[in-house]
């Protein structure tokens, strides 16, 4: 018997052995969909990828297929997926879950004419949040991911280019690196308000603001892979208050 022709934006199945470790609780599929939720949240599975077949799931996290099958409907109903009928059909990862779920947030803040500052408010206390997860969770990726942000940020202010996305990417890097699935969605939603802003409003950054945030997230990132809680605390505040300054004087 030959092995089926790869679909259209699938990760060959030799990928998958790396990503997926066996099911060892045979109470299975609620595991195996959280499982799959996870490398839908750090970014392994991205938009449009095409998961294994059912047969093939099962063998990678070493299940039954009834139990795969029920896992892939929840992740379905819940919008992680969508599964195609035919041939080339499959489960597809689907891009829109976390979209419409900051889309619905924005929709929120914008009707009930909640203000910029409660919203900068907010953010301190959850972020701070956060960190106790990155501090605990982040491991050598994350530091990794989070550096090379840095790096790219010094990169676009030596060119002369606005550094704002990188820096609105780097908490959410920093949101990943918590491993808390329910704060990545928060930390998502509340950075996309701040994106929103800066599209609809325009503004500028200075590039002495732009040192002054990327000096902070280097300081950060090296406290958190310093595992030092206290310091990377005062830097996430300065941080904080740094992109606090930027969007108040930014407002008419």
């Amino acid at each position: 018997m030959t092995d089926r022709p790869a679909r259209r934006n699938e990760i060959p199945i030799t990928a998958y052995t790396a990503l997926i470790e066996p099911v060892k609780n045979k109470r299975t599929f609620e595991e195996v969909s959280d499982r799959l939720k996870e490398l839908v949240f750090n970014g392994t599975l991205k938009a449009g990828q095409q998961l294994p077949s059912e047969h093939e799931l099962a063998k990678l996290f070493q299940v039954g297929r009834q139990s795969v099958r029920e896992a892939l409907r929840v992740l379905e109903l819940s919008g992680f997926i969508t599964v195609r009928a035919g041939i080339r059909g499959g489960a597809v990862i689907e891009g829109t879950m976390l979209g419409k779920m900051t889309e619905l947030f924005l929709d929120t803040f914008k009707r009930h004419r909640i203000s910029l500052e409660d919203c900068m408010s907010a953010r301190t206390v959850i972020e701070i949040s956060v960190l106790d997860f990155v501090i605990k969770n982040a491991d050598s990726s994350d530091i990794e991911n989070l550096r090379k942000n840095i790096d790219s940020a010094r990169a676009k202010l030596l060119a002369k280019q606005s550094t704002y996305e990188e820096n609105i990417q780097f908490h959410r890097i920093l949101a990943q690196a918590s491993k808390n699935h329910t704060l990545l969605i928060v930390m998502e939603s509340i950075l996309a308000i701040f994106s929103d802003f800066k599209s609809r409003s325009g503004f500028a950054v200075s590039p002495e603001q732009s040192r002054s945030v990327i000096d902070a997230h280097e300081a950060l990132t090296d406290a958190v892979a310093a595992k030092n809680k206290k310091v990377a605390v005062v830097m996430l505040k300065k941080d904080l208050k740094n992109g606090a300054e930027i969007v108040i004087n930014n407002i008419e």
